[in-house]
């Protein structure tokens, strides 16, 4: 297998950039890739450092560039090695020019302006952490989504992820012997999703977890007909209150984010609060 070097280089954060290249090297199994990032790239001084690292570690290079004078000046130095140099958006720019008859405006990390969209992300990663595991309950209401299921369901990194989209998320337990408060059944804003798993995966992460902790791994916590218990009474739950629910089984944390932001939109299509009949279990 070769190894190739990849070079990222940006002159604002490189958070596209990484997810630009994360999105494309998953498409490659088995690929020995290492990755060189280099953001903040600004001045020709900077860039000299990074094109010696380049030539130490020639590969491809990826980039996203407003300053034409840096761009050129890479570009120049890529060809003379014999190296790819691509310009990571660049199609996209064009396009969005063609199609909205304006030329970009050029400035580097614009995305990150801190503008009102950038507070309002802030503001629902600060509730999303003030609200995980059950924890203030008195204002679910003001979430826009609350993920309900048992231990060890993506509960806590799906509400994150959510949140650093910008939603406010409360996420609660569901526990047999712990019914939730009964304010969980009479909210009317927030999009209730319950989360769900199949019985043998969950035994399997729940020990790991003990693992990981150097906890006794045999336990009531991941004993079979247990679970199969927990997952029964949390879907009887769902099922009663009307809840949608999503099997995370198989589904990464971004996938399972991506139904419930499906979810939340559909629900807000059709006319905003939950429905009536919410019942206690």
């Amino acid at each position: 297998m070769n190894r190739l070097h990849l070079h990222l280089l940006s002159d604002s954060t490189g958070e596209t950039l990484e997810m630009i290249a994360k999105a494309a090297l998953a498409q490659f199994d088995d690929s020995d890739v290492v990755r060189h990032f280099w953001p903040m790239v600004r001045s020709q001084a900077h860039l000299d450092r990074i094109m010696a690292d380049i030539a130490a570690n020639p590969g491809l290079v990826l980039f996203t560039m407003v300053s034409q004078d840096i761009r050129k000046a890479l570009e120049e130095r890529c060809r003379a090695m014999g190296l790819p140099a691509v310009p990571a958006l660049d199609a996209v720019i064009d396009a969005l020019e063609d199609s909205l008859g304006q030329q970009a405006k050029g400035r580097p990390g614009r995305q990150h302006m801190l503008d009102s969209a950038y507070f309002a992300r802030v503001d629902a990663i600060h509730y999303t952490i003030a609200h995980d595991d059950g924890i203030a309950w008195e204002d679910w209401e003001e979430a826009d989504i609350v993920l309900a299921g048992v231990s060890r369901t993506s509960k806590t990194p799906t509400s994150i992820y959510l949140a650093n989209r910008g939603y406010k998320v409360a996420n609660i337990p569901v526990v047999v012997e712990s019914p939730p408060p009964p304010s969980l059944f009479g909210l009317r804003r927030p999009l209730v999703v319950g989360l769900t798993t199949a019985p043998e995966r969950l035994v399997q992460v729940r020990r790991n977890r003990l693992l990981t902790l150097n906890q006794q791994p045999d336990t009531a916590y991941v004993d079979n007909d247990r679970v199969a218990r927990e997952l029964q009474y949390a879907r009887r739950m769902f099922a009663d209150n009307g809840w949608p629910v999503i099997d995370v089984t198989r589904r990464s944390i971004e996938e399972t984010a991506a139904a419930v932001i499906n979810l939340l939109k559909d629900r807000q299509a059709h006319g905003g609060d939950a429905p009536s009949g919410h019942k206690p279990f």
